[in-house]
């Protein structure tokens, strides 16, 4: 692997060299193989090198790449409108990450509170274990207080709550609320979902105190629990204010930011803007990715798998290895195991001696997150695999705590 000496020592990447991927495998430079379950951190909807996606970039790229959104953008309308019919959404803004899609939601329930004559409402209400991304306004209103470290004091009107504190909640509303940001399943908190009776009563909850309600589905998105997104699950539970990305490009970097029309209609000419954002390229990519996930059977697909490989880690966790594994966590195919034994330990054996990659997250969770397109004997494999991987911490003596 070659060294790392002129990037920012941000990262600390183990000595692999990727340099070919093809569905749910990657090849690296020796000609190993390696079983894909992180996807890029949930971005690889398709897997790696898909034709479709593959296909509509090469075609895209030898039309036009770039014109900046000073001028209309090929393919621009289409998507928007396509996420907008099957949502709660009547406008997008295209970005290109989580980051900027969290912060125009963030700038936009501030603004629409302005516009309306209330400039006390600034206040944006989160939750411990939340992440929202790693820009100034996205750290401060993630809810972990490692990301600020450094990078001076919290910047006003951000508050952060302990998660399922329905008490602190209720006496925090008041008439400086601008938003609550949450996500209906947290990512990086360790895969908790938000249950239904909570998202209902976020949204009565805005209702009554005039606060507008923005969902982070960066990472649970895009079909990654079994739905479009992950509240449609639930009936009554619709967002003011919604940030997308990961998945919704399939790889290539993309992201946006939906709202009502009420909410949306306040970001006028001047409040906001991108040069790279929904350019040509992301929206021929982007468009291709929602043929898959905006369809019915490839939805029911997904559940079908999601459902066996569920049953088939349930099965480890309470029947094989209940000294290692503590639960189950997660929602369709963004799932996991939160551990008696520390993370780090499971992710390095999957990896350096069994070729599979998964992730961690907060609250000693191991990650996993397939591609969408997933096959039940591929899932089987993963299965395999992580068996493989508690057994040998069995006969190597590794002890729980």
């Amino acid at each position: 692997m070659s060294n790392r000496d002129n990037i920012f020592p941000t990262y600390n990447p183990p000595a692999i060299d990727f340099v070919k991927g093809e569905g749910v495998w990657l090849t690296d430079s020796k000609g190993d193989r390696y079983l894909d379950f992180i996807s890029g951190i949930s971005v690889n909807t398709l897997g790696h090198a898909h034709p479709a996606l593959v296909g509509a970039l090469t075609e895209q790229a030898g039309k036009l790449w770039h014109l900046s959104n000073m001028f209309d953008v090929p393919g621009q309308q289409a998507l928007a409108k396509a996420y907008c019919d099957a949502t709660f959404a009547d406008r997008v803004f295209f970005a290109n990450s989580g980051s900027e899609a969290v912060e125009l939601t963030l700038k936009t329930a501030r603004r629409y509170h302005f516009e309306r004559g209330d400039e006390k409402r600034i206040k944006i209400i989160g939750f411990d274990g939340s992440f929202h991304g790693r820009t100034y306004a996205a750290v401060n209103a993630s809810g972990n207080p490692n990301y600020l470290k450094g990078f001076g004091p919290r910047l006003p009107g951000y508050v952060q709550l302990p998660f399922g504190d329905h008490d602190a909640l209720t006496a925090e509303m008041d008439d400086t609320v601008a938003a609550i940001i949450i996500e209906p399943v947290q990512g990086e908190g360790g895969l908790r979902p938000v249950p239904e009776q909570c998202l209902q009563g976020l949204r009565k909850l805005c209702d009554e105190h005039g606060a507008l309600l923005i969902y982070d589905e960066v990472q649970c998105g895009a079909g990654r629990t079994g739905k479009l997104f992950a509240h449609q699950w639930y009936e009554n539970a619709q967002p003011d204010l919604m940030a997308c990305a990961k998945g919704v490009g399939g790889g290539f970097p993309m992201g946006f930011t939906m709202a009502t029309e009420e909410v949306g209609s306040v970001m006028v000419p001047g409040t906001h803007g991108s040069t790279y954002g929904g350019n040509a390229l992301a929206m021929a990519v982007g468009a291709k990715v929602f043929d898959y996930i905006g369809d019915d059977k490839f939805m029911a697909n997904l559940n079908e798998v999601a459902a066996e490989f569920e049953a088939g880690l349930l099965n480890m966790a309470n029947q094989k290895y209940p000294e290692y594994i503590e639960g189950v966590r997660g929602k369709g195919l963004l799932i996991g195991f939160k551990l008696k034994v520390p993370n780090m330990i499971v992710r390095t054996i999957a990896r350096d001696d069994h070729h599979f990659l998964i992730g961690t997250a907060g609250d000693n969770v191991v990650r996993m997150a397939p591609a969408l397109n997933v096959t039940h004997e591929e899932c089987k494999t993963a299965l395999s695999k992580l068996d493989d991987v508690f057994a040998q911490m069995k006969r190597d003596g590794v002890k729980a705590g």
